[in-house]
């Protein structure tokens, strides 16, 4: 049993985002996370590993029955439409590059849940009991006393979830228990040996102290309701829709299915999640695998909450907006950029319209996007587009290359072995900073004016240094944005030079003088328009 440790051999980095209940349609906080997942992922593909990306739909549960109920359909007709025309259709929109899309309700799945808990069963690590507590529907999830909230106006003198605000049921029940309590051990051990399995500390922490104050036995069935997987031994029982959601990550890469591509897939080097639903993903999953012997995921990485006027966001507090309302203004590269850029992942994070619009037009516009436009601009007016030779290079030059060497160390240390998207994004944009204040200190539209071949080469110089430099910046910038990437490739002639812009290696990026003399630099459009130049949809 692999308790603890973490090894696959010669696999691929496999990456989760959580499945999303379909109860509606996907709000920031959906798209916050999947977007994480996709950057981190083309970051690892771009270093030229072998990469499987996971998302999808967690259909089964009370939650969905009773909303499709609301709605005078189906379960299954409520998840079909909400994932035919919500979700895929987002993920598109946003340039979410996922290997696979698992839904809950595929056949696929439910067979090898009902395995793995028959499994579980069979090895003595399932027995049935009774339980009575209260149940937040919204969470799907049995609450401690402890847990829950005064209601306060209309919900005066009842209990509210705290993350729903809502009032909890007290359901009573006889169901089949997983032995959680007796995990608690072993999740510690797991803790210690491994101090990076939970991210950020303040989540591990959490974690830690909850499961040192004891883990009690876990309901893992509902005969209350059926929309769900049946327990196989027991068909009255509907497996709890916790244990049928985390199993997506086993059953979508072949678990007891397809045994070469879960050996080279599973288990995961990293689940990005939610920190309210970190419990599950650090210690009920965890468990649940020990007790079948399989190996543990290589980290739990948990986000923080997107909030506005100060409430997290959600469909339930009214405070959802869609992300199509912010890419039909700011752009869908910008979109991607903005949120990793503008808060830490793994602590709460505040939006707000103004503060994408200054970060835009800063940082994109006037930064990165004017920097592009004016080297191609002086390199089409002063070389006619093709991009000179840097003969006269001297100590200013050095320090480019030094800059974007330690730009693509620290990004590559940062986002790909760090999970810290603002901290890499900020060591890429910190070396655009560099270039512009390279340009104003240069001033290569003075020195054009020197038309002796001194000058020349100097001029020649400070264009190639700057273009060159542009270059490494369209492989930094690739998996976060990837549009713009493109196109900045495309007008650097790069792509007629150096190959396809997915083939550049990120750990490559540093090495001065890939971008030939002689390549056709254009400009192309403006990479980031000014927002007043944009229309409002």
């Amino acid at each position: 049993m692999a308790a603890t440790g973490y090894e696959k051999q010669g696999a691929a980095y496999y990456v989760t985002t959580p499945i999303y209940y379909v109860n509606d349609a996907p709000h920031l906080g959906h798209a916050y996370t999947t977007v994480a997942g996709d950057v981190l992922t083309r970051w690892h593909r771009q270093r030229g590993e072998k990469v499987w990306y996971l998302t999808g739909t967690d259909e089964h549960g009370q939650k969905i029955m009773r909303t499709a109920e609301t709605h005078g359909v189906t379960p299954q007709e409520w998840c079909d439409k909400l994932v035919s025309e919500a979700w895929k259709p987002l993920w598109e929109h946003l340039d979410i590059a996922n290997d696979d899309f698992i839904r809950t309700t595929e056949k696929r799945h439910t067979d090898r849940v009902k395995e793995f808990v028959q499994d579980l069963y069979d090895k003595g690590e399932i027995y049935k009991g009774g339980y009575e507590g209260p149940y937040c529907v919204g969470c799907e999830e049995y609450k401690l006393p402890g847990d829950l909230i005064d209601g306060e106006g209309e919900y005066a003198g009842q209990k509210l979830c705290p993350i729903h605000k809502k009032p909890v049921e007290l359901l009573k029940e006889e169901n089949y228990f997983f032995k959680l309590s007796e995990y608690g051990p072993k999740l510690l051990e797991l803790y210690e040996s491994n101090p990076g399995f939970i991210q950020p500390e303040s989540a591990r922490n959490e974690v830690v102290n909850f499961v040192k104050q004891g883990l009690q036995d876990l309901s893992i069935s509902r005969s209350t309701f059926d929309w769900g997987v049946k327990v196989p031994w027991d068909e009255k029982h509907v497996i709890y829709v916790w244990i049928d959601a985390l199993l997506n990550y086993a059953t979508a890469v072949g678990y007891n299915e397809n045994p070469e591509k879960f050996a080279s897939t599973f288990p995961a080097n990293v689940h990005l999640v939610g920190k309210d639903i970190l419990r599950f993903h650090a210690i009920i999953w965890p468990a649940m695998l020990m007790a079948n012997g399989l190996p543990v995921p290589g980290r739990v990485a948990a986000n923080g909450w997107l909030m506005v006027g100060g409430e997290k966001m959600s469909k339930s507090n009214l405070t959802g907006i869609k992300p199509q309302d912010l890419t039909s203004h700011f752009g869908v590269d910008a979109y991607r950029w903005y949120f990793l850029r503008a808060i830490s992942f793994g602590q709460d994070g505040s939006f707000s319209w103004e503060d994408f619009s200054v970060r835009y037009t800063s940082e994109l516009a006037n930064d990165y996007g004017n920097l592009a436009s004016r080297v191609a601009a002086m390199v089409g007016k002063y070389f006619g587009g093709s991009l000179p030779e840097a003969t006269a290079a001297g100590e200013a030059e050095r320090a480019v290359q030094e800059g974007l060497a330690k730009a693509v160390a620290e990004a590559d240390r940062k986002i790909g072995d760090e999970i810290d998207f603002q901290g890499g994004i900020l060591a890429v944009f910190d070396f655009v900073k560099q270039v512009n204040g390279y340009l104003t200190e240069q001033e290569p539209w003075k020195v054009a004016k020197d038309t002796s071949p001194e000058g020349q080469a100097r001029l020649a110089t400070i264009l190639y240094t700057a273009a060159e430099a542009l270059r490494g910046v369209a492989v930094l910038l690739n998996p976060v944005m990837p549009r713009t990437s493109q196109a900045l490739w495309d007008s650097l002639g790069a792509e007629a030079a150096l190959g396809a812009l997915a083939e550049q290696r990120v750990q490559d990026a540093g090495t001065w003088g890939l971008l030939p003399a002689g390549a056709t630099v254009t400009k192309g459009a403006v990479l980031f328009p000014r927002l007043e130049e944009k229309k409002d949809q």
